[in-house]
Protein backbone atom coordinates (compact mmCIF):
# COMPACT_ATOMS: atom_id res chain seq x y z
CA UNK A 1 0.00 0.00 0.00
CA UNK A 2 1.41 3.39 -1.01
CA UNK A 3 1.75 6.39 1.30
CA UNK A 4 -1.11 8.13 -0.53
CA UNK A 5 -3.40 5.13 -0.02
CA UNK A 6 -2.56 5.11 3.68
CA UNK A 7 -3.36 8.81 4.05
CA UNK A 8 -6.63 8.47 2.16
CA UNK A 9 -7.70 5.41 4.17
CA UNK A 10 -6.77 7.08 7.47
CA UNK A 11 -8.18 10.57 7.00
CA UNK A 12 -10.93 10.40 4.37
CA UNK A 13 -14.11 8.55 3.49
CA UNK A 14 -13.22 8.18 -0.19
CA UNK A 15 -13.95 4.84 -1.82
CA UNK A 16 -11.53 2.51 -3.56
CA UNK A 17 -12.31 3.82 -7.04
CA UNK A 18 -11.73 7.42 -5.93
CA UNK A 19 -8.42 6.42 -4.32
CA UNK A 20 -7.33 4.63 -7.50
CA UNK A 21 -8.16 7.71 -9.57
CA UNK A 22 -6.10 9.94 -7.29
CA UNK A 23 -3.25 7.41 -7.40
CA UNK A 24 -3.33 7.51 -11.21
CA UNK A 25 -3.37 11.31 -11.13
CA UNK A 26 -0.33 11.45 -8.86
CA UNK A 27 1.41 8.99 -11.17
CA UNK A 28 0.97 11.42 -14.07
CA UNK A 29 1.16 14.86 -12.50
CA UNK A 30 4.93 15.38 -12.80
CA UNK A 31 4.07 16.31 -16.39
CA UNK A 32 1.56 18.89 -15.15
CA UNK A 33 4.10 20.43 -12.77
CA UNK A 34 6.81 20.60 -15.43
CA UNK A 35 4.49 22.20 -17.98
CA UNK A 36 3.32 24.70 -15.36
CA UNK A 37 6.82 25.52 -14.06
CA UNK A 38 5.06 25.24 -10.71
CA UNK A 39 4.57 23.12 -7.59
CA UNK A 40 1.33 21.18 -7.30
CA UNK A 41 -0.39 20.19 -4.06
CA UNK A 42 -3.24 17.68 -3.77
CA UNK A 43 -5.82 18.47 -1.09
CA UNK A 44 -8.62 16.19 0.14
CA UNK A 45 -11.36 16.78 2.65
CA UNK A 46 -10.98 14.76 5.85
CA UNK A 47 -13.71 13.00 7.80
CA UNK A 48 -13.87 16.11 10.01
CA UNK A 49 -14.51 18.33 6.99
CA UNK A 50 -11.08 19.98 6.88
CA UNK A 51 -8.61 20.08 4.02
CA UNK A 52 -5.44 17.95 4.21
CA UNK A 53 -2.50 17.88 1.79
CA UNK A 54 -1.85 14.26 0.75
CA UNK A 55 0.57 14.66 -2.17
CA UNK A 56 3.08 17.17 -3.51
CA UNK A 57 5.18 17.45 -6.64
CA UNK A 58 7.92 19.90 -7.58
CA UNK A 59 8.77 20.96 -11.14
CA UNK A 60 11.97 19.87 -12.85
CA UNK A 61 11.68 22.84 -15.22
CA UNK A 62 11.99 25.57 -12.61
CA UNK A 63 12.61 26.40 -8.94
CA UNK A 64 10.30 25.06 -6.26
CA UNK A 65 7.91 27.34 -4.44
CA UNK A 66 7.99 25.24 -1.26
CA UNK A 67 11.24 24.53 0.54
CA UNK A 68 9.63 21.93 2.81
CA UNK A 69 7.18 19.11 2.25
CA UNK A 70 3.56 19.93 3.05
CA UNK A 71 2.22 16.37 2.98
CA UNK A 72 -0.09 15.77 5.97
CA UNK A 73 -0.30 19.54 6.53
CA UNK A 74 -3.75 20.96 7.15
CA UNK A 75 -5.17 24.11 5.56
CA UNK A 76 -6.05 27.04 7.82
CA UNK A 77 -9.42 28.77 7.65
CA UNK A 78 -8.39 31.37 5.06
CA UNK A 79 -6.74 28.87 2.77
CA UNK A 80 -9.69 26.48 3.13
CA UNK A 81 -11.95 29.28 1.90
CA UNK A 82 -9.67 29.62 -1.14
CA UNK A 83 -9.87 25.90 -1.81
CA UNK A 84 -13.67 26.07 -1.66
CA UNK A 85 -13.85 29.09 -3.99
CA UNK A 86 -14.60 27.89 -7.55
CA UNK A 87 -13.31 31.17 -8.99
CA UNK A 88 -9.96 31.05 -7.20
CA UNK A 89 -7.04 31.11 -9.68
CA UNK A 90 -4.62 28.19 -9.86
CA UNK A 91 -7.12 25.93 -8.15
CA UNK A 92 -8.46 22.87 -9.98
CA UNK A 93 -11.14 20.48 -8.84
CA UNK A 94 -10.60 16.73 -9.30
CA UNK A 95 -13.46 14.48 -10.33
CA UNK A 96 -13.47 10.79 -11.14
CA UNK A 97 -16.38 11.16 -13.59
CA UNK A 98 -17.43 14.28 -15.54
CA UNK A 99 -20.63 14.76 -13.54
CA UNK A 100 -19.36 13.25 -10.30
CA UNK A 101 -18.59 14.95 -7.01
CA UNK A 102 -15.33 16.76 -6.33
CA UNK A 103 -13.00 14.28 -4.58
CA UNK A 104 -9.90 16.49 -4.30
CA UNK A 105 -8.46 19.88 -5.18
CA UNK A 106 -5.15 20.68 -6.91
CA UNK A 107 -3.43 23.98 -6.18
CA UNK A 108 -0.66 25.38 -8.34
CA UNK A 109 2.03 27.82 -7.21
CA UNK A 110 4.96 29.15 -9.21
CA UNK A 111 8.07 30.47 -7.50
CA UNK A 112 8.82 33.11 -10.13
CA UNK A 113 6.12 35.13 -11.94
CA UNK A 114 5.59 34.67 -15.66
CA UNK A 115 7.76 37.26 -17.42
CA UNK A 116 6.13 40.08 -19.36
CA UNK A 117 7.51 38.67 -22.60
CA UNK A 118 7.51 34.87 -22.17
CA UNK A 119 9.38 32.74 -24.67
CA UNK A 120 7.63 30.55 -27.22
CA UNK A 121 8.53 27.50 -25.13
CA UNK A 122 6.98 28.99 -21.99
CA UNK A 123 3.82 29.89 -23.88
CA UNK A 124 3.52 26.38 -25.31
CA UNK A 125 4.17 24.75 -21.94
CA UNK A 126 1.64 26.97 -20.18
CA UNK A 127 -1.05 26.35 -22.81
CA UNK A 128 -0.57 22.60 -22.54
CA UNK A 129 -0.63 22.71 -18.73
CA UNK A 130 -3.83 24.80 -18.65
CA UNK A 131 -5.51 22.41 -21.07
CA UNK A 132 -4.49 19.27 -19.14
CA UNK A 133 -5.51 20.75 -15.78
CA UNK A 134 -8.85 21.62 -17.33
CA UNK A 135 -9.14 17.99 -18.41
CA UNK A 136 -8.49 16.98 -14.80
CA UNK A 137 -11.56 18.99 -13.83
CA UNK A 138 -13.56 17.27 -16.59
CA UNK A 139 -12.31 13.80 -15.51
CA UNK A 140 -10.61 13.17 -18.88
CA UNK A 141 -7.07 13.26 -17.48
CA UNK A 142 -5.27 11.11 -16.45
CA UNK A 143 -6.24 8.67 -19.20
CA UNK A 144 -7.50 5.31 -18.01
CA UNK A 145 -5.27 3.52 -20.53
CA UNK A 146 -2.13 4.80 -18.80
CA UNK A 147 -2.67 2.41 -15.87
CA UNK A 148 -1.84 -0.55 -18.13
CA UNK A 149 1.59 0.78 -19.09
CA UNK A 150 4.70 -0.37 -17.26
CA UNK A 151 6.98 2.44 -18.45
CA UNK A 152 7.23 6.12 -17.60
CA UNK A 153 7.98 9.17 -19.69
CA UNK A 154 8.66 10.92 -21.90
CA UNK A 155 8.83 14.04 -19.75
CA UNK A 156 8.03 17.56 -20.90
CA UNK A 157 11.71 18.49 -21.11
CA UNK A 158 12.55 15.50 -23.32
CA UNK A 159 10.68 16.92 -26.30
CA UNK A 160 7.27 18.49 -26.89
CA UNK A 161 5.16 19.13 -29.97
CA UNK A 162 1.82 20.96 -30.02
CA UNK A 163 -0.46 20.06 -32.93
CA UNK A 164 -3.40 21.93 -34.45
CA UNK A 165 -6.68 20.10 -34.89
CA UNK A 166 -5.75 19.36 -38.53
CA UNK A 167 -2.43 17.69 -37.53
CA UNK A 168 -0.07 20.54 -38.39
CA UNK A 169 2.66 21.43 -35.92
CA UNK A 170 1.91 24.58 -33.94
CA UNK A 171 5.08 24.45 -31.84
CA UNK A 172 8.04 22.07 -31.47
CA UNK A 173 10.58 22.37 -28.66
CA UNK A 174 14.32 22.26 -29.46
CA UNK A 175 14.62 18.76 -27.99
CA UNK A 176 11.72 17.55 -30.15
CA UNK A 177 13.42 18.95 -33.26
CA UNK A 178 16.65 17.21 -32.24
CA UNK A 179 14.82 13.90 -31.83
CA UNK A 180 13.38 14.17 -35.35
CA UNK A 181 16.83 15.07 -36.67
CA UNK A 182 18.11 11.89 -35.03
CA UNK A 183 15.49 10.01 -37.04
CA UNK A 184 16.59 11.68 -40.30
CA UNK A 185 14.44 14.83 -40.64
CA UNK A 186 16.79 17.78 -41.30
CA UNK A 187 14.25 20.59 -41.68
CA UNK A 188 12.21 22.62 -39.22
CA UNK A 189 8.96 21.20 -37.85
CA UNK A 190 7.01 24.47 -37.77
CA UNK A 191 3.64 24.27 -39.55
CA UNK A 192 4.38 20.88 -41.18
CA UNK A 193 2.03 17.91 -41.26
CA UNK A 194 3.57 15.75 -38.54
CA UNK A 195 1.99 12.56 -39.90
CA UNK A 196 3.64 13.06 -43.30
CA UNK A 197 7.00 13.87 -41.72
CA UNK A 198 6.76 10.78 -39.53
CA UNK A 199 5.98 8.53 -42.50
CA UNK A 200 8.98 9.93 -44.36
CA UNK A 201 11.49 9.12 -41.61
CA UNK A 202 10.06 5.87 -40.17
CA UNK A 203 10.81 3.37 -42.93
CA UNK A 204 9.07 0.45 -41.24
CA UNK A 205 5.59 0.84 -42.71
CA UNK A 206 3.85 -0.92 -39.83
CA UNK A 207 5.54 1.24 -37.19
CA UNK A 208 4.85 4.38 -39.22
CA UNK A 209 1.16 3.49 -39.63
CA UNK A 210 0.89 2.64 -35.94
CA UNK A 211 2.48 5.91 -34.83
CA UNK A 212 0.38 8.03 -37.20
CA UNK A 213 -2.74 6.22 -36.02
CA UNK A 214 -1.90 7.14 -32.42
CA UNK A 215 -1.39 10.77 -33.34
CA UNK A 216 -4.74 10.76 -35.12
CA UNK A 217 -6.34 9.07 -32.12
CA UNK A 218 -5.09 11.85 -29.83
CA UNK A 219 -6.47 14.48 -32.22
CA UNK A 220 -9.83 12.71 -31.97
CA UNK A 221 -9.81 12.99 -28.18
CA UNK A 222 -8.44 9.60 -27.17
CA UNK A 223 -5.27 8.79 -25.21
CA UNK A 224 -3.35 6.01 -26.96
CA UNK A 225 -0.53 4.09 -25.35
CA UNK A 226 3.13 5.01 -25.76
CA UNK A 227 5.06 3.71 -28.74
CA UNK A 228 8.76 3.30 -29.41
CA UNK A 229 10.00 3.44 -33.00
CA UNK A 230 13.35 2.99 -34.74
CA UNK A 231 14.28 5.34 -37.55
CA UNK A 232 17.49 6.64 -39.08
CA UNK A 233 19.64 4.76 -36.61
CA UNK A 234 17.83 6.32 -33.65
CA UNK A 235 15.15 5.12 -31.26
CA UNK A 236 12.47 7.55 -30.08
CA UNK A 237 9.72 7.01 -27.53
CA UNK A 238 6.42 8.75 -28.40
CA UNK A 239 3.38 9.60 -26.34
CA UNK A 240 0.29 11.37 -27.70
CA UNK A 241 -2.27 13.14 -25.51
CA UNK A 242 -5.41 15.04 -26.53
CA UNK A 243 -5.74 18.67 -25.50
CA UNK A 244 -9.13 20.18 -24.73
CA UNK A 245 -10.39 23.67 -24.09
CA UNK A 246 -13.72 24.64 -22.65
CA UNK A 247 -15.04 25.40 -26.13
CA UNK A 248 -13.92 22.05 -27.56
CA UNK A 249 -10.92 20.16 -28.87
CA UNK A 250 -7.63 22.04 -29.08
CA UNK A 251 -5.38 19.62 -30.94
CA UNK A 252 -2.90 17.23 -29.38
CA UNK A 253 0.28 17.15 -27.31
CA UNK A 254 3.10 14.89 -28.52
CA UNK A 255 5.85 14.04 -26.06
CA UNK A 256 8.94 12.33 -27.43
CA UNK A 257 12.26 11.24 -26.03
CA UNK A 258 15.42 10.11 -27.79
CA UNK A 259 16.22 6.78 -26.11
CA UNK A 260 18.82 5.58 -28.62
CA UNK A 261 21.66 5.39 -26.11
CA UNK A 262 19.41 3.84 -23.46
CA UNK A 263 18.29 1.06 -25.81
CA UNK A 264 21.89 0.44 -26.91
CA UNK A 265 22.87 -0.11 -23.28
CA UNK A 266 19.80 -2.29 -22.78
CA UNK A 267 20.87 -4.49 -25.67
CA UNK A 268 24.35 -4.77 -24.20
CA UNK A 269 22.89 -5.78 -20.84
CA UNK A 270 20.60 -8.33 -22.47
CA UNK A 271 23.55 -9.80 -24.33
CA UNK A 272 25.53 -9.96 -21.10
CA UNK A 273 22.62 -11.59 -19.25
CA UNK A 274 22.17 -14.15 -22.02
CA UNK A 275 25.89 -14.96 -21.86
CA UNK A 276 25.73 -15.43 -18.07
CA UNK A 277 22.69 -17.70 -18.36
CA UNK A 278 24.47 -19.74 -21.04
CA UNK A 279 27.47 -20.11 -18.72
CA UNK A 280 25.22 -21.35 -15.91
CA UNK A 281 23.60 -23.79 -18.35
CA UNK A 282 26.97 -25.20 -19.40
CA UNK A 283 28.19 -25.42 -15.80
CA UNK A 284 25.02 -27.33 -14.94
CA UNK A 285 25.60 -29.73 -17.82
CA UNK A 286 29.24 -30.27 -16.80
CA UNK A 287 28.27 -30.91 -13.18
CA UNK A 288 25.63 -33.40 -14.27
CA UNK A 289 28.29 -35.16 -16.36
CA UNK A 290 30.61 -35.30 -13.36
CA UNK A 291 27.77 -36.68 -11.21
CA UNK A 292 27.02 -39.35 -13.84
CA UNK A 293 30.70 -40.39 -13.96
CA UNK A 294 30.84 -40.63 -10.16
CA UNK A 295 27.66 -42.68 -10.17
CA UNK A 296 29.11 -45.13 -12.72
CA UNK A 297 32.30 -45.40 -10.67
CA UNK A 298 30.30 -46.09 -7.50
CA UNK A 299 28.56 -49.00 -9.18
CA UNK A 300 31.90 -50.62 -10.07
CA UNK A 301 33.39 -50.33 -6.56
CA UNK A 302 33.07 -53.30 -4.22
CA UNK A 303 34.21 -51.51 -1.06
CA UNK A 304 31.10 -50.22 0.80
CA UNK A 305 32.89 -47.22 2.33
CA UNK A 306 34.21 -46.07 -1.04
CA UNK A 307 30.83 -46.61 -2.68
CA UNK A 308 29.15 -44.54 0.06
CA UNK A 309 31.68 -41.73 -0.35
CA UNK A 310 31.15 -41.64 -4.11
CA UNK A 311 27.36 -41.64 -3.66
CA UNK A 312 27.58 -38.67 -1.26
CA UNK A 313 29.72 -36.84 -3.80
CA UNK A 314 27.07 -37.46 -6.45
CA UNK A 315 24.46 -35.80 -4.24
CA UNK A 316 26.71 -32.82 -3.51
CA UNK A 317 27.50 -32.24 -7.17
CA UNK A 318 23.85 -32.71 -8.16
CA UNK A 319 22.68 -30.16 -5.58
CA UNK A 320 25.07 -27.53 -6.96
CA UNK A 321 23.89 -28.39 -10.48
CA UNK A 322 20.31 -27.62 -9.41
CA UNK A 323 21.32 -24.09 -8.44
CA UNK A 324 23.03 -23.50 -11.78
CA UNK A 325 20.03 -24.95 -13.61
CA UNK A 326 17.78 -22.44 -11.86
CA UNK A 327 20.22 -19.59 -12.57
CA UNK A 328 20.30 -20.54 -16.25
CA UNK A 329 16.55 -19.74 -16.43
CA UNK A 330 16.71 -16.61 -14.26
CA UNK A 331 16.85 -13.06 -15.58
CA UNK A 332 19.14 -12.05 -12.73
CA UNK A 333 21.55 -13.72 -10.33
CA UNK A 334 18.73 -14.75 -7.99
CA UNK A 335 16.98 -18.08 -7.48
CA UNK A 336 13.74 -19.34 -5.97
CA UNK A 337 15.28 -21.45 -3.22
CA UNK A 338 12.01 -23.15 -2.25
CA UNK A 339 11.86 -24.93 -5.61
CA UNK A 340 15.44 -26.13 -5.19
CA UNK A 341 14.77 -27.53 -1.70
CA UNK A 342 11.61 -29.28 -2.90
CA UNK A 343 13.64 -31.01 -5.63
CA UNK A 344 16.40 -31.97 -3.20
CA UNK A 345 14.12 -33.59 -0.62
CA UNK A 346 13.41 -36.81 -2.63
CA UNK A 347 17.12 -37.10 -3.44
CA UNK A 348 18.10 -36.92 0.22
CA UNK A 349 15.34 -39.28 1.36
CA UNK A 350 16.99 -42.07 -0.64
CA UNK A 351 19.84 -42.35 1.89
CA UNK A 352 17.55 -43.44 4.71
CA UNK A 353 18.28 -46.78 6.32
CA UNK A 354 16.70 -49.81 4.64
CA UNK A 355 13.04 -50.45 5.45
CA UNK A 356 12.78 -47.19 7.43
CA UNK A 357 10.21 -44.52 6.55
CA UNK A 358 11.57 -41.01 6.91
CA UNK A 359 9.47 -38.06 5.78
CA UNK A 360 11.08 -34.69 5.06
CA UNK A 361 8.76 -31.67 5.38
CA UNK A 362 9.44 -28.04 4.43
CA UNK A 363 7.71 -25.34 6.48
CA UNK A 364 7.46 -21.66 5.44
CA UNK A 365 9.41 -20.17 2.57
CA UNK A 366 13.05 -19.42 1.91
CA UNK A 367 12.04 -16.99 -0.81
CA UNK A 368 14.31 -15.65 -3.53
CA UNK A 369 18.00 -15.67 -2.68
CA UNK A 370 21.07 -14.28 -4.46
CA UNK A 371 23.32 -16.79 -6.15
CA UNK A 372 26.25 -16.20 -3.79
CA UNK A 373 24.00 -17.31 -0.91
CA UNK A 374 22.07 -20.05 -2.69
CA UNK A 375 25.07 -22.08 -3.87
CA UNK A 376 26.74 -22.67 -0.47
CA UNK A 377 23.39 -22.79 1.34
CA UNK A 378 22.11 -25.66 -0.79
CA UNK A 379 25.18 -27.71 0.14
CA UNK A 380 24.71 -26.92 3.83
CA UNK A 381 21.03 -27.91 3.76
CA UNK A 382 21.79 -31.13 1.86
CA UNK A 383 24.53 -32.15 4.29
CA UNK A 384 22.39 -31.52 7.40
CA UNK A 385 19.38 -33.31 5.91
CA UNK A 386 21.50 -36.22 4.77
CA UNK A 387 23.13 -36.47 8.20
CA UNK A 388 19.72 -36.48 9.91
CA UNK A 389 18.16 -39.05 7.59
CA UNK A 390 21.19 -41.34 7.60
CA UNK A 391 22.12 -41.32 11.28
CA UNK A 392 19.01 -40.35 13.27
CA UNK A 393 16.83 -43.31 12.39
CA UNK A 394 17.45 -47.06 12.70
CA UNK A 395 16.19 -49.67 10.20
CA UNK A 396 12.39 -50.19 10.26
CA UNK A 397 12.01 -46.91 12.18
CA UNK A 398 9.66 -44.11 11.15
CA UNK A 399 10.40 -40.45 11.63
CA UNK A 400 10.10 -36.88 10.36
CA UNK A 401 12.67 -34.27 9.46
CA UNK A 402 11.35 -30.71 9.31
CA UNK A 403 12.97 -27.84 7.46
CA UNK A 404 11.79 -24.42 8.66
CA UNK A 405 12.76 -21.11 7.07
CA UNK A 406 12.18 -17.76 8.75
CA UNK A 407 12.92 -14.57 6.79
CA UNK A 408 13.54 -11.32 8.63
CA UNK A 409 14.89 -8.07 7.20
CA UNK A 410 18.49 -8.82 6.31
CA UNK A 411 18.54 -12.30 7.87
CA UNK A 412 17.50 -15.86 7.05
CA UNK A 413 17.13 -18.44 9.81
CA UNK A 414 16.93 -22.13 8.91
CA UNK A 415 15.92 -24.73 11.52
CA UNK A 416 16.23 -28.43 10.67
CA UNK A 417 14.78 -30.71 13.33
CA UNK A 418 14.24 -34.45 13.54
CA UNK A 419 12.57 -36.78 16.01
CA UNK A 420 15.28 -39.42 15.76
CA UNK A 421 17.69 -40.92 18.26
CA UNK A 422 19.34 -37.63 19.15
CA UNK A 423 22.98 -36.65 19.50
CA UNK A 424 25.58 -39.01 20.95
CA UNK A 425 26.99 -38.19 24.37
CA UNK A 426 29.68 -35.54 24.33
CA UNK A 427 28.90 -34.43 20.76
CA UNK A 428 30.82 -31.32 19.68
CA UNK A 429 30.19 -29.90 16.23
CA UNK A 430 33.65 -28.34 15.95
CA UNK A 431 35.38 -31.54 17.07
CA UNK A 432 33.41 -33.80 14.70
CA UNK A 433 35.50 -35.76 12.20
CA UNK A 434 32.63 -36.34 9.76
CA UNK A 435 33.37 -34.84 6.37
CA UNK A 436 29.81 -33.62 5.87
CA UNK A 437 29.78 -31.64 9.13
CA UNK A 438 33.21 -30.20 8.38
CA UNK A 439 31.92 -29.05 4.99
CA UNK A 440 28.93 -27.44 6.73
CA UNK A 441 31.10 -25.51 9.19
CA UNK A 442 33.45 -24.28 6.48
CA UNK A 443 30.66 -23.10 4.18
CA UNK A 444 28.66 -21.42 6.94
CA UNK A 445 31.58 -19.49 8.38
CA UNK A 446 33.59 -18.64 5.26
CA UNK A 447 31.04 -18.46 2.43
CA UNK A 448 27.79 -17.53 4.16
CA UNK A 449 29.38 -15.50 6.97
CA UNK A 450 26.77 -16.95 9.30
CA UNK A 451 26.51 -19.16 12.36
CA UNK A 452 25.34 -22.71 13.01
CA UNK A 453 24.50 -24.60 16.18
CA UNK A 454 23.48 -28.24 16.70
CA UNK A 455 21.77 -29.33 19.92
CA UNK A 456 19.47 -32.00 21.32
CA UNK A 457 15.76 -31.40 21.07
CA UNK A 458 15.20 -32.63 24.63
CA UNK A 459 13.69 -35.70 26.26
CA UNK A 460 16.47 -37.77 24.80
CA UNK A 461 15.01 -37.71 21.29
CA UNK A 462 15.61 -35.50 18.31
CA UNK A 463 18.17 -32.98 17.12
CA UNK A 464 17.90 -29.30 16.19
CA UNK A 465 20.29 -27.56 13.79
CA UNK A 466 19.88 -23.79 13.62
CA UNK A 467 21.50 -21.79 10.85
CA UNK A 468 21.63 -17.95 10.78
CA UNK A 469 22.62 -16.37 7.46
CA UNK A 470 22.90 -12.60 6.80
CA UNK A 471 21.31 -11.49 3.55
CA UNK A 472 22.99 -8.12 3.29
CA UNK A 473 25.01 -7.23 0.18
CA UNK A 474 28.34 -9.02 0.18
Amino acid sequence: MSALDVLLATHTSLGQEDAEHLQALVGEWQLLADLSFADLLLWVRTKQGKFLCVAQVRPTTGPTAYQRDLIEAGADADYSATLDDPDSPDRFRVRRTPDGPVIAVITRRRQLPIPAAPSALEIAYTEAATSLLGMVEHATFPPSEAATEMITGPRAGDGLVLMHEDGRVRYASPNAISAYRRMGWNNDLADVDLAQVTRSVVHDRFHADDLVARMTSALEGRSPLRLEVDAGGGTVLFRALPLEHRHGDAGALILLRDVTDVRRRDRQLLSKDATIREIHHRVKNNLQTVAALLRLQARRVDVPAVRSALTESVRRVSSIALVHETLSMSLDERVDFDGIVDRLIPMVAEVAAPESTVQIVRVDNFGVLPADVATPLVLVVVEILQNAVEHAFAPHEQGTVTVEAHRRPGTLQVRITDDGSGLPDGFDLRASDRLGLQIVQTLVESELEGTISVSSAGAGRGTIAVLEVPLTRR
